[in-house]
């Protein structure tokens, strides 16, 4: 079997997970990677057959989508010709993580795809939204990256074509301690932010994970980090609990760590606004910004929330076998 793995590069998260499925989907047969996006701070360790800048998500440093640079990063020219070009009909499975050339290429070449993704989860109603939905965003979560079938992973199993997440193997393998440190992932801010965020908080030590930092830096009770995937899974093996954005991978990791959680949307990202929405209903803290009130907000959460913990072992085989036998 030939097996087409389009693999979005937005961000950290698609590129964990196919890196963590990619051994798996190989035991059914040859599968080649379609890269698509360029501002992922992890490189996918394996052959890359086709490498597209695609559409990317670009950030400022207060939180939120940098519409304007997303605007003129796109190039509707080279996308059109990429769609035509992009050879889907060769193959016998094409799997798309919300990747739209992809999505584009097939439906133009009539080739069956299956969406296979926490983005698919989203074509069911039942996945927590926020109280106030947003059309825009909606649509976008639906079609986008339209497939003939659908295979959702989320927090919790909301439907029956969702499962549960991809946990990378060095976070199912851990054995999870707490050495007192919190460990913060918020790439929409920039350093002189976050210091400015954290750096009060004088009885508290962070080890923030920072897209500008090129080697480790102490500033007080900071330590800014690379991003790193090794770093990185150290860091919350161990830590006390972890503050990030409102993406999947990391809460979901931490959950299966049953580490505390405070999730932080990213402003304007309106699937980070849903994954708060569940991540609430399951007894996380999230908050929609950081602003003045964050000193009090940060000591109730340290004093009145506790760890939540699922157990998401079984996700990858649960997944293939959603993939290949149905």
């Amino acid at each position: 079997m030939k097996i087409f793995y389009a693999v979005q590069a937005t961000g950290n998260g698609h590129i964990s997970r196919s890196m963590e499925l990619l051994p798996y989907l190989q035991q059914y047969g040859e599968v080649d990677i379609f890269l698509s996006g360029d501002n992922s701070n992890l490189k996918l360790d394996a052959p890359i057959t086709y490498r597209s800048k695609g559409l990317s998500l670009y950030y400022t440093c207060n939180g939120s989508l940098d519409y304007w640079k997303i605007a003129r990063s796109i190039n509707f020219l080279s996308l059109k010709q990429e769609i035509k070009q992009l050879p889907v009909e060769k193959y016998d499975l094409v799997i798309n993580d919300y990747e739209y050339i992809t999505a584009a290429a097939c439906e133009a070449k009539k080739v069956p795809s299956v969406n296979f993704g926490h983005q698919a989860s989203f074509q069911s109603m039942n996945v927590p939204r926020p109280e106030q939905k947003s059309k825009a965003g909606e649509w976008l979560l639906k079609k986008y990256a339209r497939a003939d079938r659908y295979i959702g992973l989320h927090f919790e199993p909301y439907d029956d074509f969702i499962v549960t997440p991809v946990i990378k193997k060095e976070i199912l393998e851990a054995t999870p301690t707490d050495e007192g440190h919190i460990t913060v992932y918020l790439p929409s801010y920039c350093e002189p932010q976050l210091i400015e965020i954290f750096s009060g908080f004088k009885d508290h030590h962070f080890e923030i994970f920072s897209r500008e930092s090129k080697e480790d830096r102490r500033v007080g009770n900071i330590l800014f980090k690379p991003v790193s995937k090794a770093m990185f899974n150290k860091s919350m093996i161990h830590a006390h609990a972890i503050i990030t954005g409102g993406g999947f991978e990391t809460p979901s990791e931490a959950i299966h760590l049953g580490k505390k959680i405070m999730a932080i949307p990213i402003r304007g990202q309106y699937e980070q606004c849903c994954n708060a929405a569940a991540l609430r209903k399951m007894g996380v803290m999230t908050l929609d910004k950081i602003n003045d009130n964050f000193p009090e907000v940060f000591k109730q959460w340290m004093e009145d929330y506790k760890p939540i913990r699922r157990d998401y072992s079984q996700s990858i085989p649960l997944s293939m076998k959603k993939l290949f036998e149905s």
